[in-house]
């Protein structure tokens, strides 16, 4: 995989307190997390639609952001940052729930399609591009498609959340080998994750 250097963050999800419990929301706990361990609070920033914090994190400077379009217009708010900060898409990693991972799993990808994940599409359609990295936070499946929208719209359970969290904190002691471009070690960790 190649050795791309991150220079941005962004965890998708809606915002208000209506949906920060909600599985589609997974990829903002992800941000949220790292600003608190980098003793950064992400803040609202009009100019680029969303709550932004830049920190420094395990030796690396780094954009946080977790855009405040609602899901399905991720990709204006990453790209008034990305244009603004001259950041390419192989230097973005965009953290989403993802519905074919279990609760409790987590990986990082490369490129690749949207996979009908509205926040992906949009995102694609606004860089322009498809080679940006992902890390793919598992929420598990309701088991019927007609079901997903209100699945992923409703907040997880204790034993849920928890397992979710769990994978979360993993992939944080995980980054910091992909952020700066050692990705095959940061996939070898993560990957091997295992929520009991």
């Amino acid at each position: 995989m190649a050795s791309d250097v991150v220079r941005l963050i962004a965890g998708l999800g809606n915002p208000g307190s209506k949906y920060a419990g909600t599985r589609h929301n997974a990829g903002a706990w992800f941000v949220s997390m790292l600003a608190r361990d980098a003793g950064q609070p992400l803040r609202e920033e009009r100019k680029f639609l969303g709550y932004h914090s830049k920190v420094n994190w395990q030796g690396q400077d780094l954009h946080l952001l977790f855009p405040t379009t609602y899901m399905n217009h991720s990709g204006r708010s990453l790209k008034a940052l990305s244009d603004f900060f001259r950041i390419p898409p192989e230097s973005i990693l965009v953290a989403h729930d993802e519905l074919d991972l279990p609760p409790g799993t987590a990986r990082f990808k490369k490129g690749g399609g949207h996979g009908g994940h509205n926040g992906l599409r949009d995102i694609i359609s606004h860089l322009g591009s498809r080679e940006f990295y992902r890390l793919r936070v598992g929420v598990g499946h309701p088991g019927d498609s007609k079901q997903v929208i209100n699945y992923v719209l409703s907040n997880a359970g204790k034993k849920e959340t928890d397992a979710i969290e769990a994978a979360l904190e993993e992939t944080q002691r995980a980054l910091p080998d992909g952020i700066r471009g050692d990705w095959s070690a940061a996939m070898n960790r993560l990957h091997a994750f295992r929520y009991e």
